[in-house]
């Protein structure tokens, strides 16, 4: 019976310091990505809030307006979505797919799309930005 209720305890705690672990883990705020593609250095803005329990957000680009994340989970310390960009200039857009780990005030990850039939993968850093007053 103390075998029992110590298996429980242990897994209990496990479960609480997993829960706990996500809850420290903080993606709202305003971060501003750099990334480089096509041997271009790049940057976009993403800005998470919260609302209730879920989360929503933007993404937005020098060159174009916000574009609302798609899918936004939190997961492990792991922000995943997608984000349709249009395209300067014209009428296509492209699905971008995103998976960012949160460390602190840094989130590092991995961007894809598929664009004409090609996929590309690149590097993402972020840094969340200061609220002035």
């Amino acid at each position: 019976m103390k075998a029992i209720l110590s298996i429980a305890l242990i897994l209990g705690l496990c479960g609480l310091a997993g829960a706990a672990d996500n809850k420290s883990v903080d993606p709202v705020g305003t971060w501003k990505c750099e990334y480089e593609i096509g041997g271009q250095q790049r940057t976009s803005s993403l800005k998470i809030k919260k609302d209730g329990d879920n989360l929503t957000g933007t993404m937005s680009w020098p060159d174009k307006d916000e574009a609302k994340l798609k899918d936004l989970k939190l997961k492990e310390g792991t922000l995943s979505f997608s984000a349709v960009r249009k395209l300067p200039g014209t009428d296509n857009s492209i699905n971008i797919e995103y998976k960012l780990t949160i460390d602190g005030e840094q989130i590092k990850g991995k961007g894809t799309s598929d664009y004409g039939g090609e996929k590309r993968d690149w590097d993402i850093k972020a840094t969340r930005q200061k609220i002035s007053n």
